[in-house]
């Protein structure tokens, strides 16, 4: 069985609510719907203030659309076999579905953005056979979600398919890459970066790129036509489950 669909909701927390709401996402909310038995896995992350993400791109476009919701402090991905589980019930009918007190708490959430997503192409990275965690996504990833006009789609599906992807499975620290199509939402796409921990992102993302300028190029073009949601990408510690836990 794969985790080949994703529902990934990304949002803030108020300062003084924020406290209160990881302690019931941690205890209730999360471990609740994984014991509902219609997901694999689910992971909560926190991002890296804005600004201090090192070693990326400062040139990336963001919707200007007034819309889009802008929440990304926090973001919560649940797994499934695929998007089937993210259709009956969908995330706003379950969310409904619970009790007041839940959905109170669920209300302390702002800017909330959601997208439900399927995998596209997933690749396997140096470090995926010593990852002992299975489908559980790591200590750290990355997360971008954008969208692309129809007219590039074809060059950044190429780039992403002959470059992006390839180099990550050589890169050290890497566990998995997977580009994602949305279902629902307003990210047509997504990448999703999964590193063995802080340290090792830092240390080789960029590597790949370092002897290539061909590439890095190449990469600048493509990226340049990508418009991204707010605050992406979104570089993440895990919070939930605790780094360690079994």
């Amino acid at each position: 069985m794969m985790d080949r669909a994703l529902w990934i909701t990304w949002y803030d927390l108020p300062e003084e609510d924020r406290d209160a709401y990881l302690d019931w996402a941690h205890r209730d909310y999360l471990p609740g719907l994984l014991d509902s038995g219609r997901y694999l896995h689910a992971a909560h992350f926190a991002s890296v203030p804005p600004g201090t993400m090192s070693q990326t791109r400062k040139s990336l476009r963001h919707s200007q659309d007034a819309s889009v919701p802008t929440g990304c402090q926090y973001i919560q991905i649940v797994g499934a076999q695929d998007a089937a589980a993210f259709g009956d019930p969908v995330p706003s009918a379950l969310i409904a579905s619970l009790p007041e007190d839940m959905r109170a708490m669920l209300a302390k959430r702002v800017g909330v953005r959601e997208n439900v997503m399927v995998e596209a192409t997933r690749v396997a990275g140096l470090e995926e056979k010593s990852y002992a965690d299975g489908m559980r996504l790591p200590p750290c990833i990355q997360i971008g979600s954008f969208q692309c006009a129809w007219q590039h789609e074809e060059e950044v599906h190429a780039w992403y398919t002959q470059w992006r992807m390839r180099a990550m499975e050589t890169l050290p620290g890497v566990i998995r890459t997977r580009r994602l199509a949305s279902v629902g939402g307003w990210a047509k796409q997504a990448v999703l970066y999964e590193f063995t921990s802080m340290d090792a992102r830092n240390r080789y993302f960029t590597q790949h790129e370092a002897n290539r300028p061909d590439m890095k190029a190449w990469s600048d073009r493509a990226v340049e036509n990508l418009v991204h949601a707010p605050g992406s990408a979104n570089l993440c510690d895990r919070i939930w489950p605790p780094v360690g836990a079994a």
